[in-house]
């Protein structure tokens, strides 16, 4: 029983997306625990530009739940997917160096994300807590 819930849950995350750490965890927040559909409608009206690569990362959640089913040869129902777990950890830092006055230098710093998304079935999601 415990291998057909490992099977459907499904996982996509995004590397080096050139989103600060801060910005795209106010985004992934917004999602965290909500049902794929819902989820997918939020990031699509949320006016953060973090939120189209987070969608890009759900959608792709939802679609590896879909060849997994398919896979596995089980009945898929996209509105039956909720966000099991979303988060977003630091990437590299990319170093860039600006002129200032009298021949200083200023450091900008341009940082990265590595964004995760799970999805899973309602029920297994049920099953998992209590």
């Amino acid at each position: 029983m415990s291998t057909q819930e490992s099977v459907m849950e499904a996982t996509a995350s995004a590397r080096h997306v050139r989103v600060t750490p801060q910005k795209a965890r106010r985004v992934v927040d917004l999602i965290r625990g909500k049902k794929a559909a819902d989820a997918v409608a939020v990031l699509r009206f949320a006016p953060q530009s973090a939120s189209e690569p987070v969608l890009k990362v759900l959608q792709s959640a939802i679609a590896n739940a879909k060849v997994k089913a398919d896979a596995a040869s089980e009945a898929f129902d996209e509105r039956d997917l909720v966000i099991t777990a979303a988060f977003v950890d630091e990437g590299p830092t990319m170093k860039r160096f600006r002129p200032r006055a009298q021949g200083r230098a200023g450091r900008i710093n341009k940082r990265t994300s590595h964004i995760t998304v799970h999805v899973a079935p309602k029920d297994s999601g049920k099953a998992g807590t209590r």
